[in-house]
């Protein structure tokens, strides 16, 4: 199979973010305090009235940072820290509700690879349907079915309703089409883990064959290891603020203790 490329740009791939902050309307909540209480926990973010008031979670404040070209960068942070928001304002799913998020170059996402499928579509159908999300052209996909059918493992279940799959099959499915992309920019959540042994270990082959033709890398884990082996530098996000920016060395040894 020969995978895709996305739309290269003649500028080096950049990202700049100025001052980005990401809040979300938490509606009725002005009275029910113990409910807002609940979330400001829950969330890791800061619960508060906006200008206007009204109670959001800020989820993202005031971050700046920029990435270049080469820079494979981990995200560290507990849950609720706002990695997995960080990781939708840079695939362009959350517009920032101030400030600038400038991303120079096509971006390809990782974080949930199982969007768009269609539980009553076969597998054969949902290929062209998650293809079509990731901006994949019909005739690319066409020329290359038998070869993601067979990466797939499914056999005879492509043709059947993907309702009837376990879940291991369909996150193989959706996965040996995901990874037909080859970004300027990937982003991804945690590393994927697919199917048994076997499988596993053709999918982390196809996943290094990605990371080595992207420019840049977006990687947020809770994995001392997978980012001392895949990344070069590390931002540890802590309430939804930048905590501390530099080598994923130096920045691991302060998240994770010595």
């Amino acid at each position: 199979m020969q995978p895709t490329d996305l739309t290269p740009h003649a500028e080096p791939e950049l990202i700049v973010f100025r001052d980005v902050s990401v809040h979300f309307p938490v509606f009725n909540a002005s009275t029910r305090s113990f409910r807002k209480r609940v979330i400001q926990v829950a969330t890791g973010g800061i619960v508060a009235p906006d200008h206007t008031g009204h109670i959001v979670v800020q989820a993202l404040t005031n971050l700046n940072f920029g990435i270049r070209s080469g820079e494979r960068v981990a995200l560290f942070g507990h849950n609720g820290a706002g990695k997995t928001t960080l990781l939708g304002a840079l695939s362009r799913i959350y517009a920032p509700t101030s400030g600038s998020a400038e991303i120079s170059g096509a971006v390809g996402s990782l974080i949930n690879i199982s969007l768009g499928t269609d539980p009553e579509s076969t597998g054969r159908e949902n290929i062209f349907l998650r293809a079509a999300i990731l901006g994949l052209g019909r005739d690319f996909i066409q020329k290359n079915l038998e070869e993601i059918i067979e990466f797939s493992e499914l056999g005879d279940f492509i043709d059947l309703p993907v309702r009837t799959y376990s879940s291991g099959m369909q996150l193989r499915l959706a996965f040996a089409v995901s990874t037909m992309l080859r970004p300027e920019i990937l982003v991804m959540d945690e590393w994927l883990s697919v199917g048994d042994k076997n499988f596993q270990s053709k999918a982390a082959a196809r996943l290094d064959a990605m990371l080595r033709d992207t420019k840049i890398l977006v990687l947020a884990t809770h994995s001392r290891d997978l980012a001392l082996r895949h990344c070069n530098r590390a931002l540890w996000l802590e309430h939804g603020r930048i905590k501390l920016d530099g080598p994923v060395k130096d920045v691991a040894a302060a998240y994770f203790g010595k």
